[in-house]
């Protein structure tokens, strides 16, 4: 991606180095999907999380004390963040006003270790997540190598889809579409309730898309090979190639994020229009998805 001289977003939270108890986690892009990995290297069965664990439920009671000095790696990987997060602003300020509405950003909060969200408290290993509750996107930096290390997905605009996905959660928030489908899949059974999640999942893959296309167009940020990092990504954390790599076979009624050709379809959509309409995933039926 080209960054050079791009404005970086003041709408963060350093929480680096501070104590934090722990507690609930409120949901995110790949946590699921890396606390499924981690099981998995420690010769455990990453079904067992990717079945039954609720992103609402994951507990941890990591604490991080003292002060954090980051290294120039995570110095050159915030300020990425801050630019990428600028640029979220920009395009959904923009977009919002189309649709004659005020868009509020989110505060991205940086953490190591463990962090308490308005959502409860998370650990580095449960990944980038979003609190509607306190309209926060929340990320330990040393993701980005769990993500190139575990899930073979690496490069900038990679990194820049992990965060639209979480901002295009917000925006979900800030539409009422995520308030309405958490209060639609507590009416449901686990099976159902996973469907509306995966709906969730990749209407948030499409927003992170329709930035991308918005963002090229304001700033040429671009480049050759971008696109496939975020669609190699896409297809490395779907719920398919996941438990096909652990167990080999699936367990489709368990999927809660969408298959890998789901998140790259959507993923894609969003990218090739540019428009926030083309991600209405709820009326879509799910076998179409």
């Amino acid at each position: 991606m080209k960054l050079t001289g791009r404005r970086e977003s003041t709408n963060v939270d350093d929480r680096r180095g501070k104590s934090s108890g722990g507690g609930k986690l409120g949901g995110g892009i790949i946590g699921l999907v890396v606390v499924g990995l981690i099981t998995w290297f420690m010769g455990g069965n990453p079904l067992d999380v990717l079945q039954n664990a609720d992103l609402s439920q994951i507990t941890s009671n990591t604490t991080v004390e003292g002060e954090y000095q980051p290294t120039e790696e995570e110095k050159e990987l915030e300020t990425f963040c801050r630019q990428v997060l600028a640029g979220t602003e920009d395009v959904w300020t923009a977009e919002f006003k189309k649709m004659g509405k005020t868009y509020e950003p989110p505060t991205l909060v940086f953490f190591n270790g463990s962090v308490n969200s308005g959502c409860g408290g998370a650990s580095a290993s449960t990944g980038p997540f979003y609190c509607s509750a306190d309209q926060c996107v929340y990320i330990d930096l040393s993701f980005f190598t769990t993500m190139k290390k575990q899930l073979g997905a690496d490069g900038d605009f990679a990194y820049a889809y992990v965060l639209a996905h979480e901002v295009g959660h917000h925006v979900q928030y800030l539409l009422g579409n995520l308030g309405r489908a958490h209060h639609k899949m507590s009416q449901l059974s686990e099976t159902e309730a996973n469907k509306v999640s995966v709906q969730i999942e990749l209407q948030a893959d499409c927003f992170a898309g329709v930035w991308a296309y918005h963002d090229n167009q304001m700033f040429g940020s671009l480049e050759d090979g971008d696109i496939e990092e975020a669609i190699q990504t896409a297809q490395v954390i779907g719920d398919d190639y996941l438990q096909k790599k652990a167990n080999g076979y699936v367990v489709p009624e368990s999927f809660n994020h969408g298959t890998s050709q789901q998140r790259i379809k959507w993923l894609k959509r969003g990218l090739a229009s540019g428009k926030i309409s083309d991600g209405d995933t709820f009326s879509v039926a799910y076998q179409n998805l």
